[in-house]
């Protein structure tokens, strides 16, 4: 783990790595999280404007890029998005991928809490934002990749 997450670095989003991202595919049935599965979320991401100064990259020690990081703040609450490359996935890395991301959250905007959502589906994640002291908040519906689909989501303090 330490070899893949070691000395991570986390920039700003660049429009190539936006176009690496975008075109990332995750194995059934977390091919819900590829990007090209929603119109809108894709635009976003590959829209400079649109993505504003909202996404940064995670990098290891080899410069390869590794995941990012989609992080928004309102008020006192900074909302995290994150994503691991498709081949870290189910490697045992995302708690400490998200700390990472975390930490870098604190540092950059000095949050009280920081908010997610996850798709119901996803025990996987589920289980790693609790384990990161995420407690669910509330559930809703959430029109996305062509439907509706049940979300949670959840929060902790930063």
């Amino acid at each position: 783990m330490s070899s893949t997450l070691g000395n991570t670095t986390i920039t700003p989003l660049t429009q190539a790595q936006a176009e690496t991202i975008a075109d990332w595919s995750y194995e059934p049935p977390y091919d819900f999280y590829d990007w090209r599965a929603d119109e809108g979320d894709l635009a976003e991401l590959l829209d400079p404007a649109r993505r504003g100064d909202r996404y940064f990259a995670a990098h290891n020690a080899a410069e390869e890029l590794i995941g990012f990081f989609g992080l928004g703040q309102e008020g006192y609450v900074v909302g995290v998005g994150l994503g691991l490359r498709p081949d870290l996935t189910g490697r045992g890395l995302g708690l400490a991928f998200l700390e990472l991301g975390l930490a870098f959250a604190t540092y950059r905007f000095e949050p009280l809490c920081f908010r997610l959502t996850v798709a119901e589906f996803n025990a996987r994640a589920i289980t790693v934002y609790e384990r990161a002291g995420f407690v669910r908040t509330r559930s809703f519906m959430h029109e996305t990749n062509g439907g509706t689909f049940p979300f949670v989501e959840m929060e902790r303090p930063a």
